[in-house]
């Protein structure tokens, strides 16, 4: 794929999985004659309790490698659209970035810009797709590529890649590293047919799209309504970000309104109790919690303002969690 003339590229991402995809490719794309002319990813941004000014993880990537930086707050904006047509890339590579890409900038680049999407689309589109993977149970999953338009996840594929999941319990970062892995591999296979016209483009079936949603902080919290497989799903969907949480309803002084992080559980298909959301010991005094269906078995958790602990541990310094109730 080699040419004289090297192929002026722009990357656009901003996740640990954008950073993770662009640290594989990289090196790929810089021997096979592409050149690097900009890094796009989000402004940096408060983080934790002393809301620190953070670079997101693509930023900080980039600056290992000395690329030149852009971080819009919004990529519609004119200023943003003439700067990038400056720039005049001849392609653009996505994956993970947050916002949509106005057609403007779509239009610039000679061989497209082109999306590296964890899912098989049109299956999964918008922000959440991994998580959503775990959310339902899937057996597989994949990832796609496509050639974008202004539309979300929408345009034409131009290539794709199963991924059978082999652990029913696995968590977010587990499919998220595979399935960035995936993709890197992906797009390396698939760019020189790009490049040299050889691929024909697939429309995808629009009337089987289905989309996830932004995670937001209070979809964390634990609905003890729930089955006991549906909340061990979410805490392993949500382990990166938001977490999953309850807080406990206790007259206790020193458990009183705190909230529990549970990082790692695991389910018993029995009901012990009618009082949803209670803590009780189980056999080989496991620390339990009722749902509507099934036992949800403690094995992580974390104490608001505390380190992450078993639950062996957690029992053992606040015994006073049996008969409290998770809300």
């Amino acid at each position: 794929m080699k040419k004289d003339k090297k192929i002026t590229t722009i990357l656009i991402g901003t996740s640990e999985f954008a950073e993770r995809v662009f640290r594989k490719i990289y090196p790929e794309l810089i021997s096979e004659g592409f050149k690097i002319i900009a890094v796009i990813t989000a402004p940096d941004k408060p983080v934790g309790r002393k809301q620190e000014l953070t670079p997101p993880p693509v930023k900080k990537w980039a600056l290992e490698h000395n690329l030149f930086i852009i971080q819009p707050e919004k990529i519609k904006n004119p200023e943003w659209i003439k700067k990038i047509n400056e720039l005049k890339p001849e392609l653009i590579i996505l994956t993970a970035y947050g916002q949509i890409i106005p057609k403007e900038i779509l239009d610039i680049p000679k061989y497209g810009a082109l999306n590296i999407h964890p899912s098989l689309l049109p299956k999964y589109r918008g922000p959440s797709p991994i998580q959503a993977t775990i959310l339902n149970s899937d057996k597989e999953t994949g990832v796609t590529i496509i050639l974008m338009d202004e539309k979300m996840d929408h345009g034409p594929i131009i290539s794709n890649s199963k991924f059978q999941i082999p652990n029913s319990k696995i968590t977010y970062e587990e499919l998220s590293n595979k399935l960035a892995d995936l993709g890197a591999e992906l797009l390396i296979k698939t760019l020189p047919d790009w490049i040299n016209g050889k691929i024909k483009l697939q429309s995808q079936n629009h009337s089987k799209a289905t989309y996830t949603k932004i995670i937001k902080k209070e979809d964390g919290k634990i609905n003890w309504n729930q089955s006991a497989e549906q909340v061990e799903r979410q805490i392993r969907a949500f382990h990166k970000w938001p977490g999953s949480f309850a807080k406990i309803e206790s007259h206790k002084p020193k458990i009183k309104n705190k909230t529990l992080k549970i990082l790692e559980a695991d389910i018993l298909e029995e009901n012990k109790t009618p009082k949803v959301g209670q803590v009780f010991l189980v056999e080989n005094q496991k620390l339990g919690v009722q749902t509507r269906d099934g036992i949800l078995i403690l094995k992580k958790v974390q104490l608001e303002g505390k380190k992450p602990v078993s639950a062996k541990d957690f029992l053992n310094g606040y015994p006073e969690i049996i008969g409290a109730k998770l809300k």
